[in-house]
């Protein structure tokens, strides 16, 4: 196993700054953040939520998927969701089926009158996949001007037949009462300490690594539900260890 990870006083101080955005995590070059390493692939991976995701499995298995909107506090679980949702109906056509945007960086009304409507106004010729329809993914629509969530319900309402549309927000309030009437709302509460504690140690099984039960606890309680952050600060841990000894010679 490798080295064990009893998180002392200058370094809970940093995984802080780490779990509250002040600091960012300084890995090598070659290293994968953790957070899109062991981003879940299959809704068999997704931390929590099982009620949501039965649902949301459900209908997609019997063809009856509606436009989502999926609200909560950030690392609950929402994009990895629809991600595993998207792949299962669509199997190898995944990346031809969906459109992702993030609303944050392309929030105006362009966006959603030329690369959405583009997407949603061509018939899919993917006929190898389980759903005749595709799927739109906004992330951080919350982000969007009010102008350009009016454009996007006109275009939710003309292209129904053959595209969903899939909200994701942190906060509902900020989504325009029509978005709204024309999703299946679900609310992604913070993770459960033992959804946080079991994801962490399965990671820390496959990288190899020792946590002493004290370590993992700070890093779960840092944490707060949000299953991003915990692996940004469990990450963050593992390169501090690795630093000091380099600096230290042990």
């Amino acid at each position: 196993m490798g080295d064990a990870m009893e998180v002392d006083t200058p370094t809970v101080a940093r995984l802080t700054a780490v779990a509250k955005g002040k600091a960012k995590i300084t890995a090598p070059s070659k290293s994968v953040p953790w957070v899109e390493k062991y981003r879940p692939t299959s809704l068999a991976d997704v931390a929590a939520h099982k009620d949501i995701i039965d649902t949301i499995d459900r209908l997609t298995g019997e063809n009856r998927l509606p436009h989502l909107l999926l609200y909560g506090p950030p690392g609950t679980g929402k994009t990895s969701t629809i991600l595993a949702v998207a792949r299962k109906l669509y199997g190898s056509q995944f990346q031809n089926m969906i459109l992702e945007l993030n609303a944050s960086d392309d929030r105006g009304i362009d966006v959603v009158r030329q690369q959405i409507q583009d997407f949603a106004s061509t018939q899919s010729i993917s006929f190898g996949a389980k759903g005749n329809v595709k799927l739109v993914i906004l992330d951080e629509a919350d982000a969007m001007t009010k102008d350009a969530q009016f454009a996007l319900r006109r275009i939710i309402e003309k292209y129904t037949k053959n595209t969903r549309f899939c909200l994701i927000c942190n906060y509902v309030s900020k989504i325009i009462p029509a978005l709204q009437s024309r999703c299946t709302r679900f609310r992604f509460a913070p993770l459960s300490v033992e959804n946080v504690t079991g994801r962490l140690q399965y990671i820390i099984r496959e990288e190899g690594l020792d946590a002493t039960e004290s370590g993992l606890a700070a890093i779960v309680r840092l944490s707060n539900g949000d299953m991003r952050k915990a692996l940004n600060v469990l990450q963050e841990a593992l390169f501090l260890k690795i630093s000091n000894r380099l600096h230290t010679g042990f």
